[in-house]
This record gives structure tokens, C-alpha cells and sequence, in this order.
């Protein structure tokens, strides 16, 4: 079987305070739900074996889903946790031919089985662990590729954000000068606008002053008009009354042509010598009639 992804970690080992054992882990796929291989070397001696196909007996004994399980035995063998969350230990001591690899889970003051692998004993130490320190140069390879490729990146994006800001920048610095522009803009046609409405203002004014004097005067010149054709009107109602009294008196009097003979000053005038004539008509006929019978 061909292996795609590899994990190595350093593990020790309870029973043996101070050691130092690398564990190498192996599978194919995505998790190790399909099986994985064990390789496990102390510097001098290396042992090797396969863990469970299937980890469903070991969880159903946990009480556990199947994925949950999958989850802490990655954690465990490939060192996605803290060393102090697992631990492991071998048997028989001291290690022979083969041995029993143990990995636990420790929560709080419990611990509880996660699974086991039993491992035979390789019989050239030597080749596996040039295949281990093989894997791991390549391993700091990819990952210092990585860290290039990431560094990099960073750098790209570092300059981005330099010319991403330095636009902000300018384009902040060209907004305030737009907005300056636009209100003083903005300050020049409002005051054009006022002084416009001004102007209008005093123009309407000015109409309605004219208009009111016009109004003015043209009444002045109704009520003159009104006031001449009154005086006209008297005029001639004073006229038409001296001939009905013409007609009264059958024969004209010395007395009525000298009155005829004066000069008509104004109608008021006439209106006062009607109005005398008219209070005492009897005096003023007998002296006429007397002066004719003088004659």
C-alpha cells in the first residue's frame, strides 16, 4: 500500500521519564477512518506495525460517534494537540521483539483508552531511520518552501496595502479638495441667487409704488372730472331755470334787463340771486308792475 500523507512527532513515554521516541504516522486519504501504519524508533531500535481498519469498535466502546473518535486519535498521533493531552506507553519492559504501543487521552485528572497498535521490530533500524530523517529534510524543505511562498505573499500584500492606502490618500485629499470646490461653488451661486431676489424684490416694490401713484392720480383725475362735470351740471340747471322763468312773467320789466345785463360771475351767485328771488316773488313783481304803470 502506498501511504499519500506522513506525520512525525516526538513522543515519551510514561513509564520511561526522560525519553525521547519519534513516531512516524502514515495514511492514506483524508483521516485515518481507513487505517494507518505506525513506525516508532528510539534512535537504535524501531518497531513498526498497522493500527485498526476500522476505529467503530473502539469508539462504540468509548461511547463515542465514530468522527468524534477519528478526531482525538489524529490529534494523538500526529501532534495536532499539546503533548501533555495525550500520553503513551509500551509494553512489555523492557521493549523486545515486539510491543504494544498505548495511546490515552488525558482530561483533567482521568484518562481514558483511545486505542493501541502492536508493533514488530524492524530488522534494519538503520534504513528506517535514514527513511525517517529522508522525510523529515523534506518535510523542512516544503515547509520552509512554504514559508517562502508565504513570506512572499506577504510581501505582495504588504505593497498592495502601501498603494491601496496611498490611494485612499489621494483620493481623500481629492475629495476634500471636491468638496471644497463644490462649496465654494455652491456659496457663489446661493449669493448670486440672494442678490437676484433682491434685485427682483426691489423691482416688485418699485412696480408697486408706481402702480399705487398711478392709482393715486388717476383717482385724483376721476374725482376733478367728477367734480368739473358736477359744476358743469350746476351751470346748466341754473340756465335752463331762467327761461321757464322768462316765461312766467309775460312782459319783461327795466328791472329784469338790467338783471339780464349782469355779467354771471359763478353759479353760486346765481344759485344765491335765484334763491332771493324765488323767497320773496311777490315784492319784486308789484315794483315792476308799478314802474310799468309809471311808464
Amino acid at each position: 500500500m502506498r501511504w499519500m500523507n506522513t506525520a512525525v512527532r516526538e513522543i515519551h513515554i510514561s513509564s520511561k521519564p526522560g525519553s525521547s521516541y519519534f513516531l512516524r504516522v502514515d495514511w492514506e486519504g483524508r483521516s485515518l477512518a481507513s487505517g494507518f501504519r505506525v513506525l516508532l524508533t528510539d534512535g537504535q531500535d524501531a518497531w513498526s506495525g498497522e493500527g485498526e481498519d476500522d476505529p467503530r469498535g473502539e469508539a462504540e466502546e468509548l461511547e463515542m460517534t465514530r468522527e468524534k473518535y477519528v478526531q482525538d486519535l489524529e490529534r494523538a498521533l500526529t501532534g495536532a494537540e499539546p503533548p501533555d493531552s495525550y500520553s503513551f506507553s509500551l509494553s512489555p519492559e523492557p521493549a523486545g521483539h515486539s510491543v504494544t504501543l498505548t495511546y490515552e487521552k488525558m482530561q483533567k485528572e482521568i484518562s481514558f483508552r483511545l486505542g493501541s497498535a502492536l508493533l514488530e521490530a524492524e530488522l534494519q533500524p538503520a534504513e528506517v531511520l535514514r527513511q525517517l530523517l529522508l522525510h523529515s529534510l523534506q518535510r523542512g524543505d516544503s515547509l520552509q518552501n512554504q514559508n517562502q511562498k508565504l513570506q512572499e505573499d506577504n510581501q505582495r500584500l504588504r505593497q498592495e496595502q502601501q498603494r491601496i492606502c496611498a490611494e485612499l490618500k489621494r483620493y481623500a485629499g481629492g475629495k476634500e479638495a471636491l468638496e471644497a470646490e463644490l462649496y465654494s461653488r455652491f456659496v457663489l451661486v446661493l449669493n448670486e441667487k440672494k442678490a437676484k431676489i433682491r434685485r427682483l424684490q426691489e423691482s416688485v416694490s418699485k412696480l408697486n409704488s408706481e402702480e399705487q401713484k398711478s392709482k393715486g392720480s388717476v383717482k385724483s383725475t376721476r374725482s376733478a372730472d367728477q367734480d368739473s362735470e358736477e359744476e358743469e351740471d350746476e351751470y346748466g340747471g341754473s340756465t335752463d331755470e331762467e327761461p321757464e322763468e322768462a316765461q312766467s312773467s309775460p312782459s319783461s320789466t327795466p328791472l329784469d334787463d338790467s338783471l339780464r345785463d349782469i355779467t354771471d360771475v359763478a353759479p353760486s351767485r346765481k344759485r344765491r340771486f335765484r334763491h332771493l328771488r324765488l323767497q320773496d316773488p311777490g315784492v319784486k313783481r308789484p315794483d315792476a308792475e308799478a314802474r310799468q304803470k309809471e311808464r
